[in-house]
């Protein structure tokens, strides 16, 4: 039989055996003084060794010689155990950006392992960061940003002492965007035992995709908060219906297809615009408005210009007065579209299973009308809360978008139709413009 060259472990005694200890060696003193042979008995009667019955006497002892609680805790977590990997922060801040994008190549420069690295941003100590290029804004841009802002502010009254952004009831934003059949890439979450999906296309890069003409005004409520306009005036496919050149397993030739236009110039915006968003303006707009309504759009190339006569015919049609104007270039965060409505109507449309393009058609269409009027209405807010940053900034896109709590502030009924800007910070832009 062989014998196992491995030494016993040794077991550590607990609070409670040491101070058990330490009582029976009490028991055995006198005027602080251990009778001969007492670290030998309590020693067998706890089998542990006598050098340890003689640290627990000198460490007991000493603490009750300086008027001390006995205390026997084990000191062992401060000095065993992996030590804690420790991370200069200062070091982090010099190692450049671009070594800094994941956490094995941060990992790799700190010379740390990315398990510790992964710990410490759970822990707070990193911070994750996801950065989104913003548009080059030259001196231009900056004043024509600035002075858009200072233009929507409304002057301080007796009942308003504080300066507060324009309520917006009398604007129109319109903009376009790209909504497609499907995305390259899509996230799912399977059970253990689930068949990963397979998605199929015949190229990647031309899938299936219609732009969409949108417009949108500031939802209206009454007195009792009820809704007397939703703001939503419409969202517009650029698509044209076409015969079938042949037959297929699906139709017959000559059946009418619906086919997206894949090149809008100024000819069809302009179509667009008399035919479908001034109609709708003129049914849905709540009655009894006075005064001019300003359809607002970006500086794309096929928008047409402010003065464009078959525009301005049309749109004075009925007694209304609708006019045109463009935002600041560069300026997608002065648009309520851009600034997170369009992104809503996608998250809708994208939990859709589509295979045709009318099916892409009315699936972008019914996630405009599921959209709810509130939401718009705190994307309108959102707008203002961005033009009081761009004042602080004078001019500028280097902010971060403000979180007022709109639900939580909605819930209470407190929540604002226009938000404030203080008079020191129209004076700063005001004097920026003026150098």
């Amino acid at each position: 039989m062989e014998l196992s060259t491995n030494p016993p472990t040794k077991k550590n005694t607990t609070i409670a055996q040491r101070q058990a200890i330490f009582q029976s060696l009490l028991q055995e003193s006198f005027d602080g003084r251990l009778k001969k042979g007492s670290v030998s008995e309590v020693a067998s009667l706890f089998s542990v060794s006598k050098r340890t019955v003689s640290r627990i006497w000198h460490q007991g002892k000493n603490q009750v010689d300086h008027g001390l609680p006995v205390d026997f805790s084990s000191n062992m977590p401060m000095v065993v155990g992996q030590k804690r990997v420790q991370i200069n922060l200062n070091q982090v801040s010099e190692i450049p950006l671009r070594h800094r994008s994941n956490i094995r190549s941060l990992a790799k420069s700190l010379n740390v392992s990315k398990s510790t690295l992964h710990r410490r941003i759970k822990e707070g100590v990193l911070r994750p960061h996801t950065n989104v290029i913003k548009p080059t804004l030259t001196h231009e841009n900056r004043r024509a940003r600035l002075e858009y802002c200072l233009s929507k502010i409304t002057l301080s009254s007796l009942f308003s002492p504080i300066p507060t952004f324009h309520d917006m009831f009398n604007v129109v934003h319109i903009d376009e965007k790209w909504f497609y059949m499907s995305k390259p890439s899509k996230r799912y979450y399977l059970v253990p035992g689930d068949d990963e999906p397979l998605r199929t296309c015949k190229s990647k890069k031309f899938i299936t995709k219609i732009m969409f003409l949108a417009a949108v005004a500031r939802p209206r409520y009454d007195s009792s908060g009820n809704e007397v306009f939703s703001g939503k005036i419409g969202i517009y496919p650029f698509t044209t219906l076409e015969p079938a050149k042949r037959s297929s397993k699906n139709r017959v030739a000559g059946t009418m297809e619906t086919k997206p236009i894949l090149s809008v110039n100024k000819e069809v915006t302009r179509s667009w615009l008399i035919e479908k968003v001034l109609p709708d303006i003129r049914a849905k707009w709540p009655r009894g408005h006075t005064g001019p309504i300003f359809i607002q759009q970006d500086n794309a190339k096929p928008h047409i210009d402010v003065d464009d006569s078959e525009f301005l015919e049309a749109a004075s049609r009925d007694g209304f007065d609708i006019r045109l104007c463009f935002q600041p270039p560069n300026s997608p965060d002065l648009n309520v579209l851009d600034l997170g409505f369009f992104r809503a109507i996608q998250s809708l449309q994208e939990q859709e299973a589509l295979s045709t393009t009318d099916e892409l058609v009315n699936a972008v269409q019914t996630s405009f009308e599921r959209m709810q009027s509130q939401q718009l209405n705190n994307v309108f807010l959102t707008l203002q809360t961005c033009m009081k940053e761009i004042i602080k900034v004078q001019g500028g896109n280097n902010y971060h978008i403000p979180h007022i709590g709109k639900s939580r502030l909605d819930r209470q009924g407190n929540l604002p139709l226009q938000i404030e800007c203080d008079q020191t910070l129209i004076d700063d832009a005001v004097m920026y413009l003026n150098n």
